[in-house]
């Protein structure tokens, strides 16, 4: 059974970011909307395999996939990778800056405060290493948004020569 600390937690982890969407603007979540649904996606596939291998456990039992985990991709991945993409996209040092202290902040600061609340704790990660488990994927969710540019691009054009 889920605490009421652990329940109010996931509503709120999801709720929250998904309404700052609300201040990104229309235009700006369809083009960056196609790179951040891959990532989520591959976001979602990568914590199957960190939930088999173990390297974090939940504190409420019994251990669920869709209470625990993917409160963690469908609440604040998919914006943050919005607002990320809207801030930096096209300046790819701001970008890796941006990344790094966005996951920074999330793996020394908000995991030992999700520990210290008993939502869940690293097992077989240490903090460093969970750093890297989630910035990796900045780089791959940079080049998703390269690609989808790149095909963008001519069709964008052709329409400006057409008109």
């Amino acid at each position: 059974m889920a605490s009421r600390r652990h329940v109010v937690f996931n509503l709120a982890m999801i709720i929250i970011p998904w309404l700052s969407l609300l201040l990104v603007g229309k235009h700006r979540i369809k083009r960056y909307s196609l790179a951040s649904i891959i990532i989520t996606i591959f976001e979602i596939l990568n914590h199957i395999i960190g939930h088999k291998r173990k390297f974090w456990v939940f504190y409420d039992k019994p251990k669920s996939f869709l209470r625990d985990e993917l409160p963690f991709d469908i609440g604040p991945y998919f914006p943050v990778s919005i607002w990320l993409l809207r801030f930096s996209f096209g300046n790819f040092k701001m970008y890796v800056f941006l990344n790094a202290i966005a996951h920074g902040l999330f793996a020394f600061l908000f995991m030992p405060f999700l520990k210290k609340i008993k939502i869940l704790r690293l097992h077989r990660l240490s903090y460093i290493q969970f750093f890297l488990y989630i910035h990796y994927k900045a780089y791959i969710l940079y080049g998703i948004q390269y690609l989808v540019e790149k095909v963008r691009r001519p069709k964008i054009e052709w329409r400006r020569f057409l008109n």
